[in-house]
């Protein structure tokens, strides 16, 4: 049976270099959230050019079944291209024709979406590529480290390939350095270790700033970085000139936020975040790190009353963590898949003594599906938190403890420290007590400690003999030996 003429049309489509090619899932976005993070940043963003977005947001416009508002965008797009990039047309116009087949295709204007498809076989044989319907250019591999970027973490090695691959031709490349730094940033914080992170973006971040001096965006992730190594003086020095270059651009006055939020310094973070807030009013991301500060503002008072407030300083507290759940809640809202924050404002709920809502929360961010590693681990770890010290459920707080440790052994030191503790606090309660043994077992199995590791899981068999988990890896220990 032949094939349709639709048929046909979409495999030579497939073989295009653009957004409909480059297996972005929407399952791994919430697409209103993203369609309005890209508005944000058309408005407000400084960059050279915002093709990228525009072509970017098509996509987006297309996940949502609105294809004719999909081909406004790429016409912003091409408008956009003849006047940013006048002598190179051809060349940047590749991922935006390679949009047009695709949408047109999905309207079934397969004239149109055929016209645009020989538009590209025709710039292909121009610029002499050896693929019909494709060129290997390094625009084209940052446009796309670009889009995986904003489709979030799952695609950051994908995209930090694609920067890589375009610096191999152009390694000073100001555009392909500020994405390459920008991914290595993103990157370090999912390999954190507690409260210890990787500083791998370091100096990508350092060149990124060298060669685009004025890149607010880059200088403010420079400055956490220089904060996380403890390079706190050096990294407020660019955090304010990035506050001079730029009044209203509202990632800027987010990360400087995040910079005096974790200087111990909230009522600045708030103040900047008001600015911000009063230009994007409905970001999920600036009601989160609202969220964050007011609780820091209560970590605060906390701690200066020894953990027993009363009187005003009680009321205080109260009303703080009543408007850091507003915001996490407000976030939540705004963006649904939104983890962190779910574990943010369940803890929040857990200090105002509403268990229920907090049980409620952490039960949803639990069951949140296309979740990262990194989420995934906090969330047993913080879920196990709230066991141990407001549900007073040791047994069930060491389970999700060691569920956290699985998900990524490598990177759960604070986790480790957290599963011993409590299980030596409760072998001092009941000495035979078996899931404080096998959790020890386990510790000293994972930090290679194995005659220690034995000699916890021959304890535990003794009043559990039958346990299949504890006998598997005995098994291994005495093999390993």
């Amino acid at each position: 049976m032949s094939a349709t003429p639709k048929q046909s049309l979409k495999c030579l489509l497939l073989r295009l270099d653009c957004h409909f090619t480059w297996n972005l899932q929407k399952e791994d976005i919430e697409v209103s959230d993203a369609e309005e993070r890209i508005d944000d940043q058309l408005e407000y963003l400084t960059m050279k050019s915002k093709v990228t977005l525009f072509n970017l947001l098509a996509y987006v416009k297309h996940l949502k079944g609105q294809n004719e508002e999909a081909l406004e965008s790429l016409k912003n797009a091409e408008e956009r291209i003849q006047e940013d990039y006048s002598n190179e047309v051809e060349k940047r116009s590749l991922v935006t024709w390679g949009n047009y087949a695709w949408i047109y295709y999905h309207l079934d204007r397969l004239t149109e979406a055929q016209t645009y498809l020989d538009k590209v076989q025709a710039s292909c044989k121009k610029l002499q590529s050896p693929f019909p319907y494709k060129v290997e250019l390094p625009e084209i591999e940052c446009e796309k480290g670009w889009s995986l970027l904003k489709f979030g973490g799952r695609y950051y090695e994908k995209a930090k390939a694609c920067f890589e691959k375009a610096l191999e031709s152009e390694p000073e490349h100001p555009e392909f350095n500020t994405g390459l730094a920008i991914v290595m940033y993103r990157m370090d914080d999912f390999e954190k270790d507690g409260y210890r992170c990787k500083s791998f973006s370091l100096n990508p971040l350092k060149k990124a700033l060298r060669l685009n001096p004025k890149g607010t965006f880059v200088k403010v992730l420079l400055a956490l970085k220089l904060q996380d190594i403890r390079e706190n003086s050096e990294g407020e020095k660019y955090i304010k000139e990035a506050l001079d270059q730029v009044e209203s651009e509202p990632y800027v006055l987010r990360y400087a936020a995040k910079f005096y939020r974790r200087e111990d310094q909230p009522e600045r973070a708030i103040e900047l975040l008001k600015k911000a807030l009063k230009l994007v009013p409905t970001s999920a991301f600036l009601h989160h790190q609202m969220g964050l500060c007011y609780r820091k503002q209560m970590i605060q008072i906390k701690k200066a009353t020894r953990h027993k407030p009363r009187g005003k300083d009680k009321q205080q507290v109260d009303k703080l963590i009543q408007t850091a759940i507003f915001h996490f809640e407000t976030a939540i809202k705004q963006k649904s898949l939104f983890v962190y924050c779910y574990l943010d404002l369940a803890a929040m709920y857990g200090e105002a003594g509403q268990l229920g809502k907090a049980e409620n929360f952490f039960q949803k961010a639990l069951t949140i599906d296309h979740v990262r590693e990194e989420e995934k681990q906090q969330g047993y770890f913080k879920y196990g938190r709230f066991l141990e010290f407001h549900r007073r459920d040791g047994e069930l707080a060491m389970h999700h403890y060691l569920e956290a440790i699985k998900v990524k052994p490598t990177f759960c030191t604070t986790i480790v420290e957290a599963l011993k503790n409590l299980a030596l606090k409760r072998l001092k309660q009941n000495c035979l007590d078996v899931k404080s043994l096998g959790a020890l077992g386990f510790i000293h199995k994972l930090n290679g400690e194995k005659k220690q590791a034995i000699e916890y899981y021959e304890r535990a068999l003794k009043e559990d003999p039958k346990n299949s988990d504890y006998i598997s890896a005995l098994i291994e220990l005495r093999l390993s030996i």
